[in-house]
């Protein structure tokens, strides 16, 4: 690595102190609350652990598309800029750098969850299994 590139884990670190991260808890408090929960693990992840039932699927490579309400390719829930998008893959990394990348779109309230889909499963809350 050159000298003075942060690398990954410095530039997650960086990335997470702009979020406001969600405990598996939170985020189900928050769906009651009209956030969405955005799915974002391939499908193999999916059908080998299970899903949270009413998640929104978007695989990462299309998470921006879908969320975005200017982008003519986005999902019904996409609104407007303050939907709460909660972002979430299977253990909490990859989705903090999606969150991140939502909010440069000016998707203000899109975070992630801790921990990921195994923090929730963890947490016993609503899965339904593979």
């Amino acid at each position: 690595m050159a000298a003075g590139t942060p690398g990954i884990d410095a530039a997650l670190a960086a990335v997470r102190a702009t979020l406001d991260r969600l405990t598996p808890r939170q985020a189900y408090a928050a769906l009651t609350e009209g956030a969405v929960l955005v799915d974002t693990r391939p499908e193999f992840q999916r059908r080998a652990s299970g899903t949270v039932p009413g998640a929104l699927l978007v695989e990462r490579n299309h998470l921006e598309w879908r969320c975005d309400p200017a982008s003519g390719a986005s999902v019904a829930e996409a609104t407007g800029t303050g939907v709460h998008w909660i972002v979430m893959c299977d253990e909490g990394y990859a989705s903090s750098l999606a969150a991140a990348s939502l909010r440069s779109l000016g998707l203000t309230r899109a975070t992630d969850l801790i921990g990921g889909f195994q923090a929730w499963r963890a947490a016993g809350l609503p899965v339904t299994l593979p």
